[in-house]
């Protein structure tokens, strides 16, 4: 599966795929690929086949106890939380409506009079923001789902606050294109009924583990590691390779809560090292949007000949005239003064996806130019 929206390098790479895969044979239980980037800008596809979809399915339906899924389906079809949605809709002989999020932003919501029979919608981060401050109409229309799934990147505390303020039955997750998307999850109720942030549970399908990055050994409770997962749902490996065994090991730091709760931190490979100080971007970024400055926001490190890396911020120069950083300092007084941006960049060309995530590469090639030799 493509997008139609790649640029030419992209596009070069998924024609060197395509004459691979002339060549294959295929196998019993078939197989499509679905285009992972991550946040790194090249190219991979997930391999999947009947049998690691229909395990995502299963686990979807029992820990939601749907038996039939009905979905709004809002986002990009080459996507994993998309192309899911249309896979939970057809094995359970429920109804999948594609909407365009143009038309949706624009202020037209399908079935906006109702959506009968417990209806569910996947959205990131970004499109809950925008529908949040959309009117009324848009509250109303968020209301009559049974779930509001919210994934594909992190969810920052005055986001979730506006939520839980509005009483949107939110249901917050973890999960990723090689998983078949979900492997932990909210209930249904938590959001709303519970102070439960965390990303949930690990769902029926697989088994979700926290180990140590160097040793594979499995952390306590409380304990930061990497996320280590394992299950019927996982990818075949990345095409045209083959990926032995049922254990995947991600790139993702977290945590379990004393309830037993996914708590993600952030991203191994994200990880700003300055002046020998270890650097969270996640937990910047948080911070920076509770100044109120910023409608998005992304912190990364570039190299920088003192610090090894330089702590940088960037946004999108549309949304900005002019940075008011008296808000901004007085939000970052919580942090460690090693944690502050040491530059703020605004980038025309704003990197974010349509499944709202970041292209970090892309990112600090836009603003390595531009914060050479500053302070």
């Amino acid at each position: 599966m493509c997008d139609p929206k790649w640029g030419a390098h992209e596009a070069a790479q998924f024609e060197q795929f395509g004459k691979i895969a002339e060549k294959l044979e295929p196998p019993e239980h078939g197989w499509l690929c679905l285009p992972t980037g991550g946040t790194s800008g090249e190219l991979k596809f997930a391999r999947h086949d009947e049998r690691t979809l229909a395990a995502a399915v299963s686990g979807f339906c029992k820990h939601f106890g749907m038996a039939r899924v009905n979905a709004v389906d809002v986002l990009p079809a080459h996507h994993v939380s998309s192309f899911m949605s249309r896979v939970r809709c057809a094995a359970t002989g429920g109804e999948h409506l594609p909407w365009a999020w143009k038309e949706i932003d624009q202020g037209s919501y399908p079935r906006e009079a109702e959506l009968p029979g417990g209806w569910v919608v996947s959205l990131v981060p970004t499109q809950l923001q925008r529908l949040l401050v959309a009117g009324e109409r848009a509250l109303f229309w968020l209301h009559q789902f049974r779930c509001i799934f919210v994934g594909g990147g992190p969810v920052w505390p005055q986001l979730v606050q506006d939520a839980a303020h509005a009483k949107l039955p939110v249901v917050l997750s973890y999960g990723m294109t090689e998983t078949g998307a979900m492997v932990t999850a909210q209930g249904a109720s938590d959001f709303l009924e519970t102070s439960d942030r965390s990303s949930g549970r690990a769902m029926p399908h697989v088994n979700v583990e926290i180990v140590d990055a160097g040793t594979g050994r499995e952390m306590a409770r409380g304990q930061t590691g990497l996320v280590q997962i394992s299950g019927e749902s996982l990818f075949r490996g990345y095409f045209p390779d083959a990926r032995e065994g049922k254990i995947f090991r991600t790139e993702d730091l977290a945590h379990w809560d004393a309830r037993g709760c996914l708590n993600i931190v952030g991203r191994r490979d994200a990880v700003i090292i300055t002046g020998g100080k270890k650097v969270m971007p996640v937990e910047v970024m948080e911070v920076l949007r509770t100044s109120g400055v910023f409608t998005d926001v992304a912190v990364i490190g570039v190299p920088d000949s003192k610090w090894g890396q330089r702590v940088v911020a960037c946004y999108p120069a549309r949304s900005i005239a002019k940075l008011d950083m008296r808000r901004v300092e007085s939000a970052l007084h919580s942090l460690a003064k090693y944690k502050w941006p040491k530059s703020y960049v605004p980038v025309a060309d704003w990197p974010r996806n349509a499944q709202g995530k970041l292209n970090r590469a892309a990112l600090v090639e836009a603003v390595l130019g531009k914060v050479a030799g500053s302070e």
